[in-house]
């Protein structure tokens, strides 16, 4: 069975990309997808910033990717960029730590004036890192995301077709489902 990991890079628990991101993965898992989800916040800390790759919690995360297929990796768009709690986790990982790997990245924001962010500034970084494609990116504004009071989302028609799209891109993307 394919496996796949959702990886939430937003330092918020209640933010709208890890509602996104468990969005996402409850997708997946209903096309019959094995999913884990990380929500990099809830590692320790202080391993995360000093890079104690002893830590269980760290030694963990790399596990759930060595683990995993492909990666649906959700991030919020902070001043033209990703977030930093993503880039310190990504920097644990092993230098060839996403060879093998289809990457879908989505980005959340308050404007699509930061789209070019996730190809500008996450996609290198996941292609040093080896991943074997990076899917199209994604970005989904904050207007088209509505948290609900059960923490779930409910998100705007628009953005349910065209993350639709990019998912079913990803899906087809996967090593073990790709047409050579």
């Amino acid at each position: 069975m394919t496996r796949l990991l959702t990886v939430s890079g937003s330092p918020s628990a209640s933010s709208r990309g890890n509602a996104l991101s468990l969005y996402l993965g409850s997708r997946l898992r209903a096309q019959g997808f094995s999913v884990d989800h990380l929500a990099i916040r809830d590692l320790p800390p202080a391993a995360v910033l000093h890079a104690d790759f002893s830590d269980p919690a760290i030694q963990a995360s790399q596990a759930a990717v060595a683990e995993a297929d492909g990666l649906v990796i959700v991030t919020p768009i902070y001043k033209a960029s990703f977030s930093g709690t993503l880039k310190a986790w990504l920097d644990l990982l092993p230098q060839d730590g996403l060879q093998g790997k289809t990457v879908l990245p989505i980005g959340t924001s308050g404007s699509l004036a930061h789209a070019l962010a996730l190809d500008y500034a996450l996609r290198p970084v996941l292609q040093a890192l080896g991943a074997n494609h990076v899917a199209q990116s994604h970005l989904v504004t904050d207007s088209q995301i509505e948290r609900q009071p059960s923490g779930d989302v409910r998100l705007h028609e628009s953005a349910v077709e065209r993350l639709t799209g990019s998912v079913q891109s990803f899906v087809g993307s996967l090593p073990q489902l790709a047409v050579v």
